[in-house]
């Protein structure tokens, strides 16, 4: 199981929210809120109420699992800057086949998404790209029910303010698996309380089980890992060692072909 846990900076939230606010209020949110509230008198003010209500939770009630996207030209030493940030002292990177993050399944109640790096103003230009998608579009929204067109546009709102982080950590390319637990219930997940950095916290645990019947599949451990890069760490060897062996166990095969030493010199 990998675990999700709250994010740990919550100005990474407040940074979404924040541009999200600013654009709203732009004239480059005309046309989206001209054009929606044609099709239903007032669902814009409606939506918002609505988002505001919630948004001071995103932050206690979303749980992540945090990826960057892997490059084949970083298959044999993985990423130095990811190693200095998120390494630790062991520093281990595991590599995951994608399969199972494109998937349409809503079996586990999570959604996944890549995050956009987004300045303000770079950030309404897409809100109004948005806007004029909406005007192209509106016949076919109009067969919308408010109710479900209300609920497009909050989850719109979320997943904007939940994937835009500041420009400057362009180099993560983040994607990100995302709950909230009072948005979506999920029987499949399974909670628990771990101390994490020396600060005890909820998590939510994904089990690695493929449910086919539900369109989930390629996640079990054999399937879904591609491999597993040994860092820059004071004994590499014994690490890699351990790794096969956990490997082995977990029904992986040719373990010691999917484990690998990192030669950056880390200093």
């Amino acid at each position: 199981m990998r675990n999700a846990t709250c994010m740990n900076d919550y100005l990474e939230i407040d940074y979404g929210l924040e541009c999200l606010a600013v654009a709203y209020k732009s004239n480059h949110a005309e046309i989206f809120k001209s054009t929606l509230d044609a099709i239903h008198s007032g669902i814009c003010e409606e939506v918002v109420e609505l988002f505001d209500g919630w948004s001071p939770r995103f932050s206690r009630q979303t749980y992540l699992t945090c990826m960057s996207e892997h490059q084949d030209a970083e298959d044999n030493y993985g990423r130095l800057s990811m190693w200095r940030a998120y390494g630790g002292v062991t520093r281990v990177a595991i590599v995951l086949n994608n399969t199972p993050f494109l998937s349409d399944s809503d079996a586990l109640g999570v959604k996944t998404s890549p995050v956009e790096y987004l300045s303000h103003s770079r950030f309404q230009q897409e809100f109004k790209g948005i806007g004029e998608a909406v005007r192209t579009y509106s016949d076919l929204l109009k067969s919308e029910s408010r109710d479900m067109l209300k609920a497009r546009i909050f989850n719109m709102f979320k997943f904007a303010a939940l994937c835009t982080k500041h420009p400057g950590f362009g180099e993560e390319k983040e994607w990100r698996i995302i709950y909230t637990d009072e948005l979506s219930r999920s029987e499949k997940l399974v909670r628990a309380v771990k101390v994490i950095g020396g600060t005890p916290q909820p998590v939510y645990k994904i089990p690695l089980v493929d449910i086919p019947g539900e369109g989930l599949i390629d996640v079990e451990v054999p399937k879904i890992l591609n491999r597993i890069i040994i860092g820059p760490t004071e004994h590499p060897i014994v690490s890699r060692d351990a790794f096969v062996e956990v490997l082995e166990r977990s029904g992986v095969e040719n373990p010691d072909e999917k484990v690998f030493v990192s030669d950056i010199p880390l200093r």
